[in-house]
Protein backbone atom coordinates (compact mmCIF):
# COMPACT_ATOMS: atom_id res chain seq x y z
CA UNK A 1 0.00 0.00 0.00
CA UNK A 2 1.71 3.62 -0.62
CA UNK A 3 2.17 6.07 2.42
CA UNK A 4 -0.56 8.39 3.21
CA UNK A 5 0.97 11.97 2.37
CA UNK A 6 -1.56 14.00 3.50
CA UNK A 7 -5.12 14.11 4.33
CA UNK A 8 -8.26 16.29 2.90
CA UNK A 9 -9.40 17.86 6.48
CA UNK A 10 -12.05 20.73 4.76
CA UNK A 11 -13.87 21.29 1.69
CA UNK A 12 -16.10 24.09 0.45
CA UNK A 13 -17.37 25.05 -2.31
CA UNK A 14 -19.48 27.48 -4.76
CA UNK A 15 -20.88 25.62 -7.71
CA UNK A 16 -24.02 24.91 -9.56
CA UNK A 17 -25.55 23.44 -5.80
CA UNK A 18 -24.67 26.82 -3.71
CA UNK A 19 -22.31 27.99 -1.54
CA UNK A 20 -21.61 25.36 0.80
CA UNK A 21 -18.76 24.07 3.55
CA UNK A 22 -18.31 20.67 3.88
CA UNK A 23 -19.86 17.62 1.61
CA UNK A 24 -22.43 18.60 -1.29
CA UNK A 25 -25.95 17.34 -0.38
CA UNK A 26 -27.19 14.18 -2.99
CA UNK A 27 -29.91 16.03 -5.52
CA UNK A 28 -30.80 16.17 -8.28
CA UNK A 29 -29.92 18.78 -10.50
CA UNK A 30 -30.79 20.10 -13.97
CA UNK A 31 -28.86 22.88 -16.68
CA UNK A 32 -31.02 26.16 -16.60
CA UNK A 33 -31.63 28.97 -19.71
CA UNK A 34 -29.17 31.63 -19.67
CA UNK A 35 -30.04 35.02 -19.16
CA UNK A 36 -26.64 37.15 -18.77
CA UNK A 37 -26.35 37.48 -21.98
CA UNK A 38 -28.46 37.46 -25.40
CA UNK A 39 -28.19 34.69 -27.40
CA UNK A 40 -29.42 33.20 -30.45
CA UNK A 41 -32.09 30.47 -29.19
CA UNK A 42 -32.49 28.82 -26.03
CA UNK A 43 -28.97 27.92 -24.51
CA UNK A 44 -29.08 25.97 -21.24
CA UNK A 45 -25.87 25.25 -18.50
CA UNK A 46 -25.28 24.61 -15.43
CA UNK A 47 -24.81 28.32 -13.53
CA UNK A 48 -23.88 28.93 -10.10
CA UNK A 49 -27.02 31.06 -9.06
CA UNK A 50 -26.03 34.91 -7.75
CA UNK A 51 -25.70 35.53 -4.16
CA UNK A 52 -23.95 37.83 -1.84
CA UNK A 53 -20.39 36.84 -0.91
CA UNK A 54 -20.46 38.58 2.46
CA UNK A 55 -24.02 37.52 3.23
CA UNK A 56 -21.17 33.51 3.43
CA UNK A 57 -18.44 35.08 4.73
CA UNK A 58 -18.59 38.54 6.81
CA UNK A 59 -16.84 41.41 5.87
CA UNK A 60 -15.70 39.83 2.49
CA UNK A 61 -15.69 42.94 -0.21
CA UNK A 62 -15.59 41.60 -3.80
CA UNK A 63 -17.15 44.22 -5.69
CA UNK A 64 -14.01 44.64 -7.82
CA UNK A 65 -12.92 41.41 -8.28
CA UNK A 66 -14.18 38.84 -11.01
CA UNK A 67 -16.46 36.52 -9.92
CA UNK A 68 -13.87 33.69 -10.10
CA UNK A 69 -12.16 35.11 -7.32
CA UNK A 70 -14.86 36.15 -5.33
CA UNK A 71 -16.22 32.47 -5.01
CA UNK A 72 -12.28 31.54 -4.30
CA UNK A 73 -12.61 33.53 -1.70
CA UNK A 74 -15.74 32.06 -0.26
CA UNK A 75 -14.68 28.55 -1.02
CA UNK A 76 -11.61 28.57 0.48
CA UNK A 77 -13.19 30.38 3.67
CA UNK A 78 -15.90 27.76 4.18
CA UNK A 79 -13.28 24.94 3.70
CA UNK A 80 -11.05 26.30 6.50
CA UNK A 81 -14.53 26.63 8.24
CA UNK A 82 -15.40 22.68 7.69
CA UNK A 83 -11.94 21.72 8.55
CA UNK A 84 -12.05 23.53 12.21
CA UNK A 85 -9.08 25.26 11.38
CA UNK A 86 -8.22 28.86 13.60
CA UNK A 87 -5.89 30.35 11.14
CA UNK A 88 -4.51 32.68 13.96
CA UNK A 89 -2.95 29.92 15.51
CA UNK A 90 -1.20 28.71 12.89
CA UNK A 91 1.99 30.11 11.47
CA UNK A 92 0.38 31.98 8.20
CA UNK A 93 3.82 31.70 6.79
CA UNK A 94 3.46 28.12 6.28
CA UNK A 95 0.06 28.10 4.41
CA UNK A 96 0.31 27.35 1.01
CA UNK A 97 -2.63 28.57 -1.38
CA UNK A 98 -2.69 26.36 -4.57
CA UNK A 99 -5.06 27.19 -7.52
CA UNK A 100 -5.85 25.23 -10.48
CA UNK A 101 -7.42 26.80 -13.71
CA UNK A 102 -8.28 26.42 -16.58
CA UNK A 103 -9.43 29.87 -18.47
CA UNK A 104 -8.52 32.33 -15.25
CA UNK A 105 -10.62 35.23 -15.10
CA UNK A 106 -12.55 35.30 -18.15
CA UNK A 107 -15.32 37.58 -17.11
CA UNK A 108 -12.80 40.73 -16.40
CA UNK A 109 -10.32 39.63 -19.78
CA UNK A 110 -13.63 39.88 -21.96
CA UNK A 111 -14.58 43.31 -20.13
CA UNK A 112 -10.92 44.74 -21.07
CA UNK A 113 -10.85 43.45 -24.52
CA UNK A 114 -14.64 44.68 -25.22
CA UNK A 115 -13.36 47.89 -24.21
CA UNK A 116 -10.16 48.27 -26.34
CA UNK A 117 -12.26 47.07 -29.05
CA UNK A 118 -14.78 49.95 -29.02
CA UNK A 119 -12.67 52.70 -27.63
CA UNK A 120 -9.69 51.79 -29.09
CA UNK A 121 -5.97 51.13 -26.98
CA UNK A 122 -5.51 54.30 -25.72
CA UNK A 123 -8.97 54.99 -24.11
CA UNK A 124 -8.97 51.60 -23.26
CA UNK A 125 -10.74 51.15 -19.45
CA UNK A 126 -7.16 49.74 -17.53
CA UNK A 127 -9.02 49.06 -14.57
CA UNK A 128 -9.89 45.40 -15.26
CA UNK A 129 -6.89 44.23 -16.47
CA UNK A 130 -5.10 43.46 -13.52
CA UNK A 131 -8.19 41.81 -11.90
CA UNK A 132 -8.28 39.25 -15.34
CA UNK A 133 -4.62 37.14 -14.44
CA UNK A 134 -5.12 33.96 -13.74
CA UNK A 135 -3.51 33.99 -10.75
CA UNK A 136 -6.06 37.10 -9.14
CA UNK A 137 -7.64 34.51 -7.36
CA UNK A 138 -5.35 32.76 -5.56
CA UNK A 139 -3.52 36.13 -4.58
CA UNK A 140 -7.03 37.34 -3.24
CA UNK A 141 -7.48 34.05 -1.60
CA UNK A 142 -4.13 34.48 0.67
CA UNK A 143 -4.24 38.33 1.23
CA UNK A 144 -8.02 37.23 2.54
CA UNK A 145 -6.73 34.76 4.88
CA UNK A 146 -2.85 36.38 5.42
CA UNK A 147 -1.78 33.41 4.07
CA UNK A 148 2.05 33.96 3.58
CA UNK A 149 3.15 30.32 2.40
CA UNK A 150 3.64 28.96 -0.96
CA UNK A 151 1.25 30.71 -3.62
CA UNK A 152 1.06 28.76 -6.87
CA UNK A 153 -1.61 28.81 -9.61
CA UNK A 154 -1.65 26.05 -12.21
CA UNK A 155 -2.94 26.09 -15.49
CA UNK A 156 -2.91 22.53 -17.11
CA UNK A 157 -5.09 21.46 -20.00
CA UNK A 158 -7.64 19.09 -19.51
CA UNK A 159 -5.98 18.57 -15.70
CA UNK A 160 -5.66 21.14 -13.52
CA UNK A 161 -7.89 20.27 -10.94
CA UNK A 162 -5.73 16.90 -10.60
CA UNK A 163 -1.93 19.13 -10.94
CA UNK A 164 -3.37 21.71 -8.11
CA UNK A 165 -3.42 18.75 -5.61
CA UNK A 166 -0.96 16.96 -6.74
CA UNK A 167 1.12 20.30 -6.44
CA UNK A 168 -0.28 20.92 -2.58
CA UNK A 169 0.24 17.49 -1.86
CA UNK A 170 4.29 17.90 -2.83
CA UNK A 171 4.80 21.04 -0.76
CA UNK A 172 3.52 19.40 2.11
CA UNK A 173 6.39 16.14 1.71
CA UNK A 174 8.52 18.29 1.13
CA UNK A 175 8.37 20.74 4.37
CA UNK A 176 7.20 23.67 2.39
CA UNK A 177 4.15 24.34 3.99
CA UNK A 178 1.83 22.42 6.93
CA UNK A 179 -0.90 23.39 5.27
CA UNK A 180 -2.58 23.76 2.50
CA UNK A 181 -5.59 25.56 1.13
CA UNK A 182 -6.16 24.10 -2.67
CA UNK A 183 -8.91 25.21 -5.00
CA UNK A 184 -9.76 24.91 -8.37
CA UNK A 185 -12.72 26.05 -11.15
CA UNK A 186 -13.81 28.70 -14.37
CA UNK A 187 -16.46 31.22 -14.36
CA UNK A 188 -18.48 30.32 -17.76
CA UNK A 189 -19.15 33.68 -20.25
CA UNK A 190 -20.40 34.66 -23.22
CA UNK A 191 -17.12 34.37 -25.20
CA UNK A 192 -16.16 30.85 -23.57
CA UNK A 193 -19.75 29.14 -24.30
CA UNK A 194 -19.19 30.71 -28.24
CA UNK A 195 -15.90 28.96 -28.55
CA UNK A 196 -17.98 25.90 -27.35
CA UNK A 197 -20.76 25.70 -29.62
CA UNK A 198 -18.33 26.97 -32.76
CA UNK A 199 -16.10 24.25 -31.73
CA UNK A 200 -18.92 21.79 -31.81
CA UNK A 201 -18.46 20.74 -28.19
CA UNK A 202 -21.54 21.31 -26.74
CA UNK A 203 -24.25 18.65 -26.00
CA UNK A 204 -27.55 19.05 -27.72
CA UNK A 205 -29.28 19.30 -24.16
CA UNK A 206 -28.10 22.86 -24.35
CA UNK A 207 -30.22 23.61 -27.05
CA UNK A 208 -33.41 21.63 -25.94
CA UNK A 209 -35.72 22.57 -22.86
CA UNK A 210 -35.46 18.60 -21.88
CA UNK A 211 -32.78 16.47 -21.13
CA UNK A 212 -31.77 14.07 -24.25
CA UNK A 213 -30.49 10.93 -24.19
CA UNK A 214 -27.80 11.71 -26.44
CA UNK A 215 -24.20 11.62 -25.21
CA UNK A 216 -22.40 13.75 -27.06
CA UNK A 217 -20.60 16.87 -25.79
CA UNK A 218 -21.26 18.17 -22.54
CA UNK A 219 -23.28 20.79 -20.90
CA UNK A 220 -20.95 23.88 -19.35
CA UNK A 221 -20.82 24.57 -15.90
CA UNK A 222 -18.53 26.62 -13.56
CA UNK A 223 -17.91 27.17 -10.21
CA UNK A 224 -15.05 26.60 -7.68
CA UNK A 225 -14.18 24.08 -5.23
CA UNK A 226 -12.03 24.18 -2.28
CA UNK A 227 -10.07 21.45 -0.29
CA UNK A 228 -8.01 22.13 3.05
CA UNK A 229 -5.36 19.48 3.26
CA UNK A 230 -2.53 18.67 5.93
CA UNK A 231 -0.67 16.05 6.52
CA UNK A 232 -1.65 13.19 8.23
CA UNK A 233 -1.80 13.08 12.01
CA UNK A 234 -0.72 16.29 12.24
CA UNK A 235 -4.10 17.05 14.38
CA UNK A 236 -6.83 14.83 15.84
CA UNK A 237 -9.88 15.68 13.68
CA UNK A 238 -11.42 14.27 10.96
CA UNK A 239 -10.59 13.53 7.49
CA UNK A 240 -12.52 12.60 4.21
CA UNK A 241 -9.56 11.24 2.37
CA UNK A 242 -5.50 10.73 2.37
CA UNK A 243 -3.89 11.71 -0.80
CA UNK A 244 -1.33 8.84 -1.63
CA UNK A 245 0.53 9.32 -4.64
CA UNK A 246 -0.57 10.84 -8.02
CA UNK A 247 0.29 10.86 -11.86
CA UNK A 248 -0.39 12.66 -14.70
CA UNK A 249 0.98 12.56 -18.20
CA UNK A 250 -0.50 14.17 -21.51
CA UNK A 251 0.93 11.54 -23.69
CA UNK A 252 1.65 8.24 -21.82
CA UNK A 253 1.20 4.73 -21.50
CA UNK A 254 -1.64 5.27 -19.12
CA UNK A 255 -2.83 1.60 -17.94
CA UNK A 256 0.48 0.89 -17.55
CA UNK A 257 1.36 4.07 -15.65
CA UNK A 258 -1.72 3.62 -13.08
CA UNK A 259 -1.25 0.26 -12.54
CA UNK A 260 2.06 0.89 -10.90
CA UNK A 261 0.86 3.52 -9.04
CA UNK A 262 -1.26 1.06 -7.41
CA UNK A 263 1.18 -1.31 -6.67
CA UNK A 264 -0.97 -4.65 -7.43
CA UNK A 265 -3.91 -3.38 -5.25
CA UNK A 266 -7.25 -3.13 -6.91
CA UNK A 267 -9.45 0.28 -5.55
CA UNK A 268 -12.87 0.31 -4.02
CA UNK A 269 -13.94 3.08 -6.22
CA UNK A 270 -12.72 4.35 -9.37
CA UNK A 271 -14.18 8.16 -9.82
CA UNK A 272 -14.04 9.19 -13.22
CA UNK A 273 -13.47 12.69 -13.66
CA UNK A 274 -14.31 13.04 -17.54
CA UNK A 275 -11.71 16.05 -17.90
CA UNK A 276 -10.95 18.12 -20.55
CA UNK A 277 -13.16 16.87 -23.59
CA UNK A 278 -16.66 16.66 -24.49
CA UNK A 279 -16.87 12.71 -24.79
CA UNK A 280 -14.31 12.04 -21.59
CA UNK A 281 -16.98 10.29 -19.94
CA UNK A 282 -17.13 7.15 -22.01
CA UNK A 283 -13.13 7.32 -22.35
CA UNK A 284 -12.63 7.72 -18.72
CA UNK A 285 -14.53 4.56 -17.95
CA UNK A 286 -13.43 2.86 -20.37
CA UNK A 287 -10.23 3.24 -19.14
CA UNK A 288 -11.36 2.53 -15.35
CA UNK A 289 -12.90 -0.62 -16.45
CA UNK A 290 -9.44 -1.49 -18.04
CA UNK A 291 -7.45 -1.14 -14.85
CA UNK A 292 -10.18 -2.03 -12.00
CA UNK A 293 -12.43 -4.86 -14.02
CA UNK A 294 -15.61 -5.97 -12.22
CA UNK A 295 -13.24 -5.73 -8.40
CA UNK A 296 -14.38 -1.91 -8.40
CA UNK A 297 -17.26 0.14 -8.05
CA UNK A 298 -16.74 2.95 -11.30
CA UNK A 299 -18.81 6.22 -10.24
CA UNK A 300 -19.71 8.35 -13.38
CA UNK A 301 -18.95 11.37 -14.30
CA UNK A 302 -21.39 14.44 -12.88
CA UNK A 303 -23.00 16.17 -15.24
CA UNK A 304 -22.57 19.46 -13.39
CA UNK A 305 -18.88 19.14 -12.61
CA UNK A 306 -18.18 17.35 -16.49
CA UNK A 307 -19.04 20.86 -17.82
CA UNK A 308 -15.75 22.58 -16.08
CA UNK A 309 -13.35 20.97 -18.49
CA UNK A 310 -10.25 21.44 -17.25
CA UNK A 311 -10.85 21.99 -13.54
CA UNK A 312 -13.65 19.71 -12.70
CA UNK A 313 -11.88 16.59 -11.09
CA UNK A 314 -12.39 18.64 -7.17
CA UNK A 315 -16.08 19.06 -7.53
CA UNK A 316 -16.24 15.36 -9.25
CA UNK A 317 -14.41 14.02 -5.69
CA UNK A 318 -16.66 16.03 -3.21
CA UNK A 319 -19.81 14.96 -5.15
CA UNK A 320 -18.47 11.13 -5.18
CA UNK A 321 -17.18 11.53 -1.36
CA UNK A 322 -21.17 12.47 -0.51
CA UNK A 323 -22.64 8.94 -2.08
CA UNK A 324 -20.83 7.51 1.16
CA UNK A 325 -18.32 5.16 -0.73
CA UNK A 326 -17.35 2.05 0.94
CA UNK A 327 -13.86 2.31 2.98
CA UNK A 328 -10.67 1.46 1.10
CA UNK A 329 -8.63 2.71 -1.73
CA UNK A 330 -10.30 5.39 -4.29
CA UNK A 331 -9.06 6.08 -8.04
CA UNK A 332 -9.74 9.65 -9.37
CA UNK A 333 -9.17 9.27 -12.91
CA UNK A 334 -9.27 11.60 -16.04
CA UNK A 335 -8.84 11.76 -19.36
CA UNK A 336 -7.76 14.14 -22.40
CA UNK A 337 -7.36 13.68 -25.66
CA UNK A 338 -6.28 10.72 -27.12
CA UNK A 339 -3.41 9.74 -24.69
CA UNK A 340 -3.84 12.22 -21.89
CA UNK A 341 -4.36 11.30 -18.47
CA UNK A 342 -4.07 11.85 -14.70
CA UNK A 343 -4.77 9.35 -12.18
CA UNK A 344 -5.00 10.37 -8.36
CA UNK A 345 -4.64 7.42 -5.41
CA UNK A 346 -6.54 7.95 -2.33
CA UNK A 347 -7.22 6.75 1.03
CA UNK A 348 -10.65 6.27 2.19
CA UNK A 349 -11.40 6.50 6.08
Amino acid sequence: MTPTLAAITGIGSVSPYGPLAGLIPPCALEPEAITAWPTSGLRRAFLVKPFRPASVVPGLKTRRLDRLSAWAMVASSLAIQDAGIDLSQEDRSRVAVVFGTGLGCAELTEAFFHSAAAHGWSATDPSPFPEGLANAPASHVALWHEARGPNVTVGCKGFAGESALIQAASLLRHGLADLAIVLAGDTLTRAVYDWYEVAGLLSPSCFNSEPLADGSGFVPSEGVAALVLEPTGRREVRAYAHFSSGRWSADGEAVETIRQMLGGSVPSITICASNGAPCATSSTSALAGEISGTSSGIVPAQAAAAGLTDTSALLHLILALSGQPPSGQALLLGTSGENGFAALLLELP
